[in-house]
């Protein structure tokens, strides 16, 4: 019988949660109450998109609209895309399992030029065509946005519609503009875009012609001169858009698996080479009011652990030292670490420094991005050889033993020299001492500049291939010393990335001819297979060249000229000219506006607020705390249906959790990294169901275990449920059985009844498997089932039992008893049994 649903594939693929949905936070809405539904695509794995915040904002702003739904769609693993191929089963979203053919919009977020495979890859599998000019008005409208937008030709024939900016308030405005067209039932798509041309920050495509002169240069001519360039979205409060507090949980392990607070948007240091510094601007804060209370609202929701500071600077914002301090004070007593992404040197201030002692060490990042002063004047990176030297000799005595180096290659005026300051500079900096004469540990990394759109280096050339192999070389060969690692992103990847970046309309073809090749997920270098990418050049007669390595005259028309990012070409010129000359600007929060014209001083102007100074409130953690007691109990629980598709580890993140929001005390260990005092009984592995599984865990004595059970069922996903909670009364009470006995349903196939008399009848039916070791080792199955029998051709119960602390799986018994093919193992039932 055919598979019908996504759901039944997921016995089959390596990471099924990834296509669960339902997770903690998910909003799912009744369609006889909505008008408007729209799908919110990622192209890239599901660990990846849920890390993306600003697709958390969008769906709950989305979802705060009575009459839309929104829901989330990710591009699948290579083998979930295979079998949903080979099945005919349609990619479907996590909320519902709706087709996307289903919805009226489908929303892409475009972050990284090599994801964009995967765009064809989404549509493809969802069975929509990848042209804007081969969908009718049966297919659903495809609206992209994201920093990639800043040049939107390379994929603009895919997409009815763009976004341009930020986009809370352009979303919202669309999405009123289509409910009001769906009540005209004359109204056509076209209709629909005319109306959403109007909207600042929206490009459509189909209303730009493009044209090639004899050089190859593009120029895009409107059909309507009224509608010439499109204005960049800007935000001009941040503390006046609506921002998550009940933010997604994701199953599995996201990337960046916290509690995310964009402190601002935007940065003015001026960095020549910075795409996102440009286009990101003005600089906009949220007070640290604001940012508190959503702190308080967002950790009962989600019961983080950590909380992450984001923006481009984080260093720079107004109010860094009151808002580490007030965070710190109210949360250091629950265990939750405040975590700071990458400081500029220059930015770590002796306040900053004490907060920061109090924060979970992992790895410490700076960015001088080139090694000579001299070029780091030409990029405009206003930071001195001093800056960089103290802010890592801080981080070494504050107690980071790994520090992240980050440089790029390829800059405009980059010579020899500026390579060998490199050298010298990441060298002196790996001769920092620390206590009892302690050294660094460095991770240097290398990446080739990208010169795109929107910046003052957009009309340099990208340097070649060969060139970047080179230098990159170099690095690796000058470096190679104990302590210091080296990393580099692929040359070749750099490569197809300006590609993308710097192109133009014609590369539609490429995209599509790459995609039909097998090209996917190539920003993942298991993935990234540069000759089928040359393949597709050669067959579709593309000159990588062009785009990249070329120089362009500063009068050449650009792909992206008719998207107006508010910095003007004036000043991007202006900077051009200064970096030749080695001249710097400086930042316009601290001083006089530098004119990039980006701001019009009545709505859109930089906001930035002044740190209130300390509050002089001591914190909760340094008050000596009263000595609890605590008691240790033991809770039972099942695990049934889509639940069995959790690995170990996420299930213990699922309860620990569920545990931090229903706000029961639990005791924690000592040391550094403060845990929960809690332990799970022998892990089950994925795809198997539990009558009766057990933890324990050690709460302060004033907690009810029937509290425990009742309020964790309120907090645990669906398939997850606690079926006793007692005082753990004994050590005898705290150990498990290892006895286990299991319930196979087989589906499709039966168990074979001679086989079953064959085993009985053998005295020695073996498996082999390696230890840890490596050494082969042969376990006899005679020896560990203590009962099988059958109870009809499709159901088998079976008890094991470890021998010699060695034990196996039920699906290795069946698969050497019955020869059982593997997948049909996977596709079956397997139960294990409440001990009676």
């Amino acid at each position: 019988m055919q598979t019908k649903t996504i759901q039944d594939l997921l016995p089959l693929v390596e990471q099924p949660s990834r296509y669960l949905g339902r997770e903690f936070n998910t909003i799912t809405k009744d369609y006889n109450k909505v008008d408007l539904s729209i799908v919110l695509a990622f192209p890239d794995l599901y660990e990846i998109g849920t890390s993306h915040f600003g697709l958390q904002i969008l769906y709950h702003i989305l979802n705060s609209h009575k009459k839309i739904a929104a829901e989330r769609v990710f591009a699948p693993a290579d083998d979930m895309a295979a079998l949903l191929k080979s099945s005919s089963v349609p990619l479907s979203t996590l909320e519902t399992a709706k087709p996307l053919t289903d919805f009226d919009i489908i929303g892409f977020s475009l972050l990284y030029e090599l994801n964009f495979t995967n765009i064809l890859l989404i549509l493809d599998l969802a069975g929509i065509p990848f042209l804007a000019t081969e969908r009718d008005d049966s297919f659903p409208v495809i609206i992209a946005g994201g920093p990639c937008t800043s040049n939107p030709e390379p994929v603009a024939d895919f997409f009815d519609a763009m976004v341009i900016g930020d986009g809370e308030q352009v979303i919202v405005d669309m999405a009123d503009v289509w409910l009001e067209w769906k009540k005209s039932a004359s109204g056509s798509r076209v209709d629909l875009l005319k109306a959403w041309s109007n909207i600042r920050g929206v490009y459509i495509p189909s209303f730009f012609t493009p044209s090639y002169d004899e050089n190859g240069f593009q120029t895009v001519t409107p059909q309507n001169e009224s509608y010439g360039k499109v204005k960049r979205a800007i935000v001009s409060d941040l503390n006046n858009i609506s921002f998550p507090d009940r933010p997604i949980i994701p199953f599995g392990k996201p990337v960046h698996d916290r509690l995310r607070l964009e402190v601002s948007r935007g940065c003015t240091r001026g960095c020549r080479f910075c795409q996102a510094g440009m286009i990101y601007r003005p600089t906009r804060e949220r007070s640290m009011k604001t940012l508190l209370d959503i702190t308080e609202r967002s950790m009962l929701t989600t019961g983080y652990e950590d909380i992450s500071l984001l923006s481009l600077s984080t260093g720079d914002y107004g109010c860094i030292n009151s808002l580490m301090e007030a965070l710190m004070n109210r949360f250091e007593k629950e265990h939750t670490a405040v975590s700071l992404p990458s400081l500029r040197a220059g930015t770590l201030t002796p306040e900053l420094m004490e907060y920061i002692k109090k924060v979970r060490k992992t790895g410490f990042t700076v960015a001088p991005e080139a090694g000579s002063q001299r070029l780091r004047d030409v990029i405009n990176k206003n930071i001195t050889e001093e800056d960089i030297f103290k802010t890592i000799q801080d981080a070494f005595d504050l107690g980071w033993q790994l520090i992240k180096l980050y440089f790029m290659v390829g800059q405009p005026t980059e010579v020899q020299e500026d390579l060998d300051a490199t050298v010298d500079l990441v060298m002196a900096l790996w001769k920092i001492k620390g206590p009892k004469g302690r050294k660094l540990k460095l991770n240097v990394s290398f990446t080739t500049l990208i010169p795109k759109s929107h910046t003052p280096f957009q009309w340099d050339p990208q340097i070649s291939l060969e060139e970047s192999r080179d230098k990159i070389s170099f690095f690796k060969e000058a470096l190679r010393k104990p302590g210091i690692k080296v990393k580099w992103q692929d040359p070749e990847v750099s490569w197809l990335e300006g590609l993308w970046a710097r192109g133009d309309r014609r590369l539609s073809e490429l995209l599509m001819t790459a995609y039909n090749k097998g090209c996917r997920f190539d920003g993942w270098s298991d993935h990234f297979n540069f000759d089928l990418w040359q393949e597709a050049f050669v067959e579709t007669k593309t000159n990588i060249n062009f785009y990249t390595t070329r120089k362009r005259a500063m009068d050449e028309p650009l792909p992206w000229d008719h998207i107006d990012s508010g910095v003007s070409k004036t000043f991007l010129k202006e900077e051009r000219v200064k970096a030749e000359k080695g001249k710097t600007t400086a930042d316009c929060r601290f001083g006089e506006c530098m004119g990039c014209d980006v701001c019009d001083f009545k709505t859109i102007e930089p906001k930035v607020f002044d740190d209130p100074g300390p509050s002089g409130k001591t914190s909760p953690a340094e008050i000596r705390p009263i000595e609890s007691v605590y008691k240790k109990v033991k809770v039972s629980y099942a695990r049934t249906g889509q639940a069995k598709y959790f690995g170990h580890l996420e299930q213990m993140r699922l309860f620990l959790r569920a545990i931090r929001r229903s706000g029961f005390s639990v005791k924690y260990s000592k040391g550094f990294h403060p845990m929960p005092k809690i332990s799970f009984h022998n892990p089950l592995p994925i795809g198997m169901e539990s009558e009766e599984e057990h933890f324990f865990i050690t709460v302060t004595d004033d907690i009810k275990p029937l509290d425990i059970k009742e309020s964790l069922n309120k907090q645990l996903p669906e398939g997850l449920n606690i079926t006793a909670c007692c005082l753990a009364l004994s050590k005898s009470d705290r150990l498990e059985s290892d006895i286990a006995s299991y319930r196979i349903t087989l589906k499709g196939v039966v168990f074979d009844e001679e086989k079953l008399k064959a085993f009985f009848e053998s005295d020695d039916v073996t498996i082999s498997r390696k230890n840890k070791k490596g050494k082969l080792i042969k376990l006899n199955l005679k020896d560990m089932i203590t009962d099988i029998k059958l109870v009809d051709p499709q159901v088998l119960l079976m008890t094991i039992k470890p021998e010699n602390e060695k034990s196996v799986r039920p699906t290795e018994a069946i698969l050497r008893i019955f020869d059982v093919p593997e997948k049909d193992i996977r596709l079956s039932e397997i139960v294990k049994l409440k001990v009676s």
